[in-house]
């Protein structure tokens, strides 16, 4: 699996970044990012919930 983020369109809460640690974390301008290149199996239910918890919806997880 294989995460995204549509910087455009994010606020910055980091609710993806204390939910999923291990895949999410806030870049230098502000804006969360991915970086990992595939998220780990043990991390994907989490990645998921931050997905599903974004309050702008723009997280992906693609298989």
């Amino acid at each position: 699996m294989i995460a995204k983020i549509d910087k455009s369109g994010c606020i910055s809460c980091g609710l993806c970044v204390s939910v999923c640690p291990d895949v999410f974390r806030m870049g230098e301008d502000g804006a969360a990012e991915v970086y990992v290149d595939t998220i780990p199996s043990k991390d994907e239910t989490k990645a998921t919930e931050a997905q599903k918890s974004c309050p702008v919806s723009v997280i992906t997880i693609e298989q």
